[in-house]
This record gives structure tokens, C-alpha cells and sequence, in this order.
């Protein structure tokens, strides 16, 4: 089992839901954790509650020169990363006719092109010292597609493929590559802003649930790597 005290982490969309959940989780195991959104405020409060000297970047995933700019002032002062969770996300539903072209870009910039322009500013520092983790956070809506989300499911594959082709690219550099493809979790985003769910503690999956899994699979054994997962709610 590795140990993941003195570690850094780098979490995108850390300010809140699953990634806010396992930047609390990572802190707990002695990980310094940097956070990154698009609110400031989000991510002082959150910072904060983290503690451990945890720290924020303000940029937008979306934008490549943002991530660029934005992640070589962080790994010069916060130092090489360690950990890369590629969390950040945004949805939205709706027919393919209905949607306009600008809603269905923006999920693809942003779900797909924001995790490679992340992954590039972060990846040659990890291939350098021969050794890093990162996990992708995907999800089933990417293993099979449905009515009114093209777009997410869209973004969602593609990553899946992404991901998939990292994790055999930087295997070879001793830095491993996870996809994960979570179901419905009572996160912000799908209580608040899509209601899919109620969020029932008792019988949906919390982002807790899924902090524990990345935990899990970052502790494994450097000669080991798993290659993706699905977590589902057991009887919602």
C-alpha cells in the first residue's frame, strides 16, 4: 500500500461536489492539495475548510492559454504535482435539434479539451520523475449514450478514449492513468442543477462514496494500476 502523506494533489473543479470531497479526503491523508474553479469566492471557502496549507488557482478549463498560464505559476509555486484529478465538468441537457451549437461546444471544450490542455501543462513534469497518478473522472453516461445528451455523452466518451489512450501511452513512465465512469452522484450538479436525483443518503451515492475510491486505487501498490471502474448506487 503507498503511502500518501507529503504528496500534492491538483484537483480541477475542486470547490465543490466530487472534487471538493476528495480534496477533504486527500488533506486527511497528509496530501497538500491545490483546487481550481472559475469562483473565487468558492474556492476561498473551500481552501479554507480544507486547511493543511492547501491553496486555489482561478482559470477556466476551457480556455487553453488560461490552463497554461494559470498552471505554470502554480507548479512553480506550489510545487511538481504529484496527483492529477481531472474532475471539473459541466452539463446540460437537451435534443439534439433544441440545443444550440455554442451549449453543445462549450460541454465539449470544456469536458473533453479541458482534461488534455490540464493534462498537458501537468504530464511532462510526472514523465520527468517517473512517477505521478492521474485519474480521469468520466462517466456512464460516456459508456452509452441517451435521448437529450448527445453533447455530455459526447464529451464523456471521448474522454473514456482519452484516458484509455494515456494510460497506455505513460504506463511505460511508471505514471498511472485511471478512467473512472461513476453513475448519478448527489453532487451539486446533478441535485441542484439538473435534478436527476434527490440525493437520498440512504440510497444514492455521495461524493464521499466516491472519494473513498480514489483513495482505494491511489493507495495501490505502484506496481499495480487499475484501468478504470464504474460506481453505481446500489438500489436507488
Amino acid at each position: 500500500m503507498e503511502k500518501l502523506q507529503g504528496k500534492k494533489a491538483l484537483i480541477t473543479g475542486g470547490s465543490r461536489g466530487l472534487g471538493k470531497a476528495v480534496a477533504l479526503a486527500l488533506s486527511k491523508e497528509g496530501v497538500q492539495v491545490a483546487i481550481t474553479g472559475r469562483n473565487e469566492s468558492s474556492l476561498q471557502e473551500t481552501v479554507k475548510e480544507i486547511g493543511n496549507h492547501a491553496t486555489y488557482s482561478v482559470f477556466d478549463i476551457s480556455n487553453q492559454q488560461d490552463v497554461k498560464n494559470s498552471l505554470e505559476k502554480l507548479q512553480v509555486d506550489f510545487g511538481p504535482i504529484d496527483i492529477l484529478i481531472n474532475n471539473a465538468g459541466i452539463s446540460a441537457f437537451g435534443g439534439f435539434l433544441e440545443m444550440t451549437e455554442k451549449e453543445w461546444l462549450d460541454i465539449i471544450h470544456t469536458n473533453l479539451l479541458g482534461v488534455y490542455y490540464v493534462s498537458k501543462a501537468i504530464l511532462p513534469s510526472m514523465v520527468e520523475r517517473k512517477c505521478g497518478d492521474i485519474i480521469n473522472v468520466s462517466s456512464t453516461a460516456g459508456l452509452k449514450g441517451g435521448a437529450s445528451t448527445s453533447a455530455y455523452s459526447v464529451s464523456k466518451a471521448g474522454l473514456i478514449s482519452l484516458s484509455e489512450s494515456l494510460m497506455f501511452e505513460m504506463r511505460k513512465h511508471n505514471v498511472r492513468v485511471t478512467t473512472l465512469t461513476p453513475s448519478t452522484i448527489a453532487s451539486d450538479m446533478s441535485v441542484k442543477d439538473l435534478k436527476i436525483t434527490d440525493g437520498n443518503p440512504e440510497k444514492v451515492l455521495q461524493p464521499e462514496d466516491f472519494a473513498e475510491l480514489v483513495l482505494d486505487i491511489l493507495k495501490l501498490n505502484k506496481r499495480a494500476l487499475l484501468a478504470n471502474a464504474s460506481l453505481w448506487s446500489t438500489n436507488p
